[in-house]
């Protein structure tokens, strides 16, 4: 896949679905513009951009804050000019506990951070897109989007939304020439799988892992590149016409359902 004299945005960059994703991007000859709240992170993905010959810029922002969303578009404008493929991909996973014990205010960082960062997201990149009649938008969901994963009650509420609004938002823009899908990680090995390793069995993570493994078709989490791959083939001109799609990539999780019970079990 070819991104030559193309611009990405890519959201999250200093997480390892992130770091994955902008490289990749680069790698495919895209300008990227890495957005994170973690300074030191983002820009340490956007300067390995760079060391590789790449083009890259680092920008500090909180995607649950409408300024600091204007901000990081302007950024990508005033160093590219445009923004052809956006990668919405910021998220927390937050704590693992009943609905009866959780956190407000864990549920309401979640939500904000999962939801409002998604939708602020598209509220201040798509313009660009439909001035251009052309881009290609990909948001982080998830199969806890599609399935309950017991005791994260907050994460899959996020995650259902961000499939519900991706729906909303293809259908909005599919007429102006700009596609909005979303793609379904199940268990990919990142700092975010290492948490939920700890809260389920914090004194053997290792054990966790290895039972969330054994309940996976495939007996592996999936590694942040394959992620990577299908945010670049949906942001390609290999899926002109895919639209208001959920791709899961999760290794069969979904399919058996096996997995789904290891942290009820854990």
């Amino acid at each position: 896949m070819d991104f030559s004299g193309k611009v990405a945005l890519v959201t999250g960059a200093a997480g390892g679905i992130g770091d994955a994703t902008v490289k990749a991007f680069a790698r495919a000859g895209a300008k990227v513009v890495a957005v994170d709240r973690d300074e030191a992170g983002v820009r340490r993905v956007a300067d390995a951009v760079v060391a590789a010959n790449g083009d890259a810029i680092a920008v500090t922002a909180d995607v649950t804050r409408a300024a600091d969303v204007q901000s990081y578009v302007k950024a990508a404008l005033d160093a590219y000019g445009t923004i052809d493929c956006f990668f919405n991909n910021a998220g927390i996973e937050g704590e693992l506990k009943s609905i009866v014990d959780y956190d407000d205010d864990v549920f309401d960082q979640i939500m904000s951070v999962n939801v409002k960062g998604v939708y602020l997201g598209l509220k201040h990149v798509l313009p660009v897109m439909l001035a251009n009649k052309s881009g290609a938008v990909v948001n982080t969901a998830s199969v806890a989007g599609i399935t309950g994963t017991p005791l994260m009650p907050a994460y899959c509420a996020s995650k259902h939304a961000v499939i519900g609004i991706t729906k909303v938002a293809s259908g909005e823009v599919a007429r102006q020439g700009v596609r909005v899908n979303c793609v379904c990680p199940g268990p990919v090995q990142t700092r975010m799988i290492d948490s939920v390793e700890a809260q389920i069995s914090p004194g053997d993570p290792a054990a966790a892992k290895a039972r969330y493994q054994s309940g996976l078709p495939t007996g592996r989490y999936t590694k942040p590149e394959e992620i990577a791959d299908t945010v670049l083939f949906l942001s390609s001109d290999h899926s002109l016409n895919i639209t208001g799609a959920q791709f899961v990539v999760d290794g069969g999780r979904t399919a058996t359902g096996g997995a789904a019970t290891v942290l009820a079990s854990g």
